[in-house]
């Protein structure tokens, strides 16, 4: 581990600032909002617009959760090929889910510029990387099933990888050029600021102690007050905490950490990912690479970098930078930290209806950004009208996850050994 590393690093650079006071008084509005993430801050946004008195309550701080410690990949679709969603969902639901999420980007930089959101949007596309031969021939697969549904990707031999990437360690590569990156921390900021200027409400530092019927809507306790409601909705996703009835999201906990180097020379951002593309490789225990707008180096994995194996995390940090960029092989951590991603056994987001006007949303299984934003200005639309049909997907009664505990430590004991283990070879 590099000497004395400084923590998250979005706090630090982030361009958007953003402090919601506590929930000081009862207040009665429209809707509720219980999370103040990308899927929370969005729903204010979008029920403010259309006039609705909203109010969102958030435990912590705006983006205190995965959407303040996120990669800040803004991904077309879901971490799951299209032809896995198709036989999960069936033609008709599966192509509509496909079809919103590869749109969902445009709507992420849509409303980056429409609020003027100051959070190093760039949209040059993502590369999903082949860390070896199986890997190559899993992204000629994923391009055969984006061809087929409309998806602009394109396939990358090792050659265009490398000119792309700067490393000669993939086989290749599948570019989807409507994603891009942020900084998400500024993204998150930036939809809480602009939810308040429509005329949301938005309380931090105020967990929510209760929830429960009242009347014929909702009523929240929290800070010592009641916020009644006609709906609610529940966006917490992976940070979940406090209260277990009426409903409490069902996930299994997956940690990811991310390591960042110090700002690199103009003529290593030359070189290294010199086009800003967002990256992330088809490893069983995949890692994320890019640059922010700094010039930093910024590579994520799977695994708790602040838990009892936080040192092997590390370690395998140091060696996966050399491997990927030999020229950085001494080039010290800056920044390291890590965030918690609400995985689901299917891979597929959750909307959960769990009373009248009360929606759930959660699972998006390593893709917050993006299908946080669709989800949640969709779940504000179907609960101030009262109809589903805008959602990305159909909501169900109720859902449960078995194991999750079990699970949770076979995720984080299997990157643990991956990362004590790998990569030794280096070159």
């Amino acid at each position: 581990m590099d000497e004395f590393p400084r923590g998250n690093l979005w706090h630090h650079s982030a361009g958007e600032g953003f402090a919601a006071p506590p929930l000081d008084r009862d207040l009665d509005v429209d809707l509720a909002v219980i999370g103040g993430g990308f899927t929370g801050c969005a729903a204010a946004l979008e029920a403010a617009r259309r006039g609705a008195s909203v109010a969102l309550i958030e435990a912590h701080e705006i983006g205190h959760g995965g959407s303040g410690r996120n990669v800040g990949l803004v991904n077309a679709g879901l971490w799951l090929p299209p032809d896995a969603i198709l036989a999960q969902l069936g033609e008709t639901a599966g192509r509509r889910l496909i079809e919103v999420l590869g749109a969902a980007p445009a709507q992420v930089f849509g409303l980056i510029e429409r609020e003027g959101i100051s959070c190093e949007a760039t949209r040059n596309g993502t590369l999903h990387l082949a860390h070896a031969p199986v890997g190559a021939a899993d992204l000629a697969s994923r391009h055969r099933q984006g061809t087929r549904v409309g998806a602009p990707v394109q396939l990358l031999d090792a050659a265009e990888t490398t000119r792309r990437t700067g490393s000669t360690a993939f086989h290749g590569a599948l570019l989807d050029p409507r994603a891009g990156t942020v900084q998400p921390l500024a993204y998150c900021r930036g939809l809480a600021r602009a939810a308040v200027a429509a005329g949301a409400r938005l309380h931090a530092g105020t967990p929510v102690k209760a929830l429960s019927r009242a009347g014929g809507g909702w009523e929240l306790r929290a800070g010592g007050h009641r916020l009644r409601a006609g709906a609610v909705l529940m966006a917490t996703n992976a940070y979940h905490e406090a209260f277990t009835d009426p409903f409490r999201p069902s996930y299994v906990t997956v940690h990811y950490s991310q390591f960042a180097t110090r700002p690199l020379g103009d003529a290593q951002r030359a070189r290294i990912l010199p086009g800003g593309e967002g990256c992330w490789d088809t490893a069983l225990v995949m890692s994320s690479f890019r640059t922010d707008q700094a010039g930093r180096l910024i590579l994520g994995a799977m695994g708790d970098a602040e838990g009892p194996g936080g040192w092997l995390h590390a370690g395998w940090a140091r060696r996966k930078l050399a491997q990927v960029y030999p020229e950085l092989a001494e080039q010290p951590f800056e920044h390291v930290w890590q965030g918690r991603i609400a995985m689901t056994s299917d891979h597929v987001p959750k909307v959960v209806r769990f009373g009248d006007a009360a929606l759930a949303v959660f699972g998006y299984s390593g893709r917050g950004i993006a299908p946080g934003t669709v989800f949640g200005t969709a779940a504000a639309v179907a609960l101030l009208e009262g109809r589903d049909d805008g959602l990305p997907i159909a909501p169900i009664d109720g859902y449960a996850e078995r194991f999750t505990g079990l699970r949770r430590g076979y995720y984080e004991f299997g990157a643990t050994l991956t990362h004590a283990l790998k990569p030794r070879r280096l070159g």
